[in-house]
């Protein structure tokens, strides 16, 4: 977990620092034409990987026939999405009125295959639970690519500041990602270990490839419908979003799948650490996305400028439902590690369904109320995949709502408390000081008066690590 949250931070907190000084350096349009691209980049990335990392991490005793296989299926799937987003570069431009697409979308498709050379590494090293060595490489590639999009930024160069930033991480991060890891492909390809991983994989490339079309197609409607600056606005209040819930939804589904898989047949055990896990992510992800609501505003000013302000608003609002985006990674992570890939491609159809009204919202109403919708649908998401997990350990959304519930009103009751400091004739920067401060110690005070199991934990986990010391 720890070198988890350090890989997480490199890979995405450096990256949203450097965020912040090129938010100064350009305008909400030019990130809104990164967002556009982002959208194709980030279906082809499913595409590529087709749930073969998955099948392999859950696989115990993956050979190297295996690993051949898919590096190979990879790179080939990579190179023919390469040429079609090349082919398709001219219609996508004229379809969201952006003729800066035209070019930039083929120049940044080239990391495509970049992320397919590296994927096998980084599962090896999943599979060894070595996150140091992720960490590692992260880090290097966060800071060398945010140097360039910052020097690039400062010349002038524009929207190619940040293609540039994002294709010389993803180049970086495979040449440390291969240094890191000693395993080398062979030119060697088996049928047989590609029917038996695809056969797992499919179910979840279909599963993931659904999810992602509903997610860009939430940022296609934003910029279809609205302006580019629109979702230039909505992508930075996403990157100040993501912050938390994305790293801690990434760190509970990166841990959580190699450790529970560990004992995915010994039933109790896994219920056990299924629910330790699961009450753990909320008493951080509660406190960390509610917080970081409350102090919105003066963040958003002091770090990027009032140009930004709009993205306070849409902040605000995503915190409700990115506070439970981890729950619901690991409630996901069950699918898995029972083998029940055909149920989480089931779980993903019925989903999309419900997520309809939301696209529909978009296209009728304004972007804030797009938002609300999508607050609505998360939490009927939420509903359902506990009763799928329900079936498969014991431990359902019942359950998890009566375990969480306290850490839940409680983090937004602390976060709404601050949020009204607001109100006052603070400057900004003393105003979000004394915010995290005060909510320090209503955190402390509060749980210490309930005896919160977790939180007793910490507490006494942390004494006595500073008694050793």
């Amino acid at each position: 977990m720890k070198w988890g949250l350090l890989d997480n931070l490199a890979n995405s907190g450096i990256i949203f620092l450097v965020g912040l000084v090129l938010a100064r350096m350009l305008s909400p349009t030019e990130f809104g034409i990164i967002g556009i691209i982002t959208i194709f980049i980030n279906l082809s990335v499913v595409i590529i990987d087709g749930g073969f990392a998955t099948a392999l991490i859950r696989k115990p005793d993956a050979t190297q026939e295996d690993y051949n296989t898919v590096f190979h299926v990879n790179i080939f799937v990579a190179v023919l999405l390469i040429l079609l987003l090349c082919l398709g570069a001219a219609p996508i431009a004229d379809f969201f009125n952006q003729p800066l697409l035209a070019y930039v979308l083929p120049v940044m498709s080239i990391m495509l295959l970049f992320n397919a050379g590296s994927m096998i590494q980084k599962t090896i090293l999943v599979k060894q639970l070595d996150f140091k060595s992720q960490a590692c490489v992260s880090l290097v590639s966060s800071l060398s690519s945010g140097a360039v999009g910052i020097v690039a930024a400062y010349k002038g160069y524009g929207v190619w500041a940040l293609a540039a930033q994002q294709i010389s991480r993803q180049f970086i991060m495979m040449i440390g990602l291969w240094i890191a890891n000693h395993w080398l492909p062979a030119f060697r390809f088996s049928v047989k270990s590609f029917k038996e991983l695809f056969g797992f994989g499919a179910k979840l490339l279909a599963a993931n490839v659904i999810n992602s079309l509903y997610k860009d197609m939430f940022l296609a409607v934003i910029g279809k419908m609205y302006t580019a600056r629109d979702l230039g606005y909505y992508n930075r209040a996403d990157q100040f979003n993501m912050i938390f819930s994305n790293n801690f939804g990434q760190i509970v589904q990166k841990v959580s799948l190699s450790s529970l898989s560990q004992v995915q047949n010994e039933d109790e055990r896994l219920r056990n650490a299924y629910r330790k896990l699961l009450r753990y992510t909320g008493l951080f992800s509660f406190a960390a996305v509610f917080g970081l609501a409350a102090i919105a505003k003066p963040l958003i000013v002091t770090l990027i400028g009032e140009k930004w302000l709009p993205s306070v608003y849409l902040l605000q609002v995503m915190s409700l439902y990115a506070a439970i985006y981890p729950l619901q990674q690991l409630n996901l992570n069950i699918l898995n590690v029972k083998k029940r890939s055909d149920r989480f491609l089931r779980l993903e159809i019925i989903k999309k369904f419900l997520f309809i009204p939301v696209i529909a919202v978009g296209f009728f109403y304004e972007l804030y109320y797009m938002i609300w919708a999508a607050v609505v649908y998360y939490y009927i998401e939420f509903f359902i995949n506990g009763w799928y997990s329900f079936a498969l350990t014991g431990y359902g959304t019942w359950q998890q709502v009566k375990d969480l519930y306290p850490i839940y009103i409680v983090s937004l009751s602390v976060s709404v408390a601050v949020w009204t400091f607001t109100f006052t004739d603070l400057s900004y920067l003393p105003m979000m000081l004394l915010q995290v401060i005060v909510a320090v110690i209503l955190y402390v005070v509060i749980y210490a008066m309930m005896g919160l199991p977790e939180y007793m934990e910490i507490k006494e986990a942390c004494l006595n690590k500073w008694k050793r010391k």
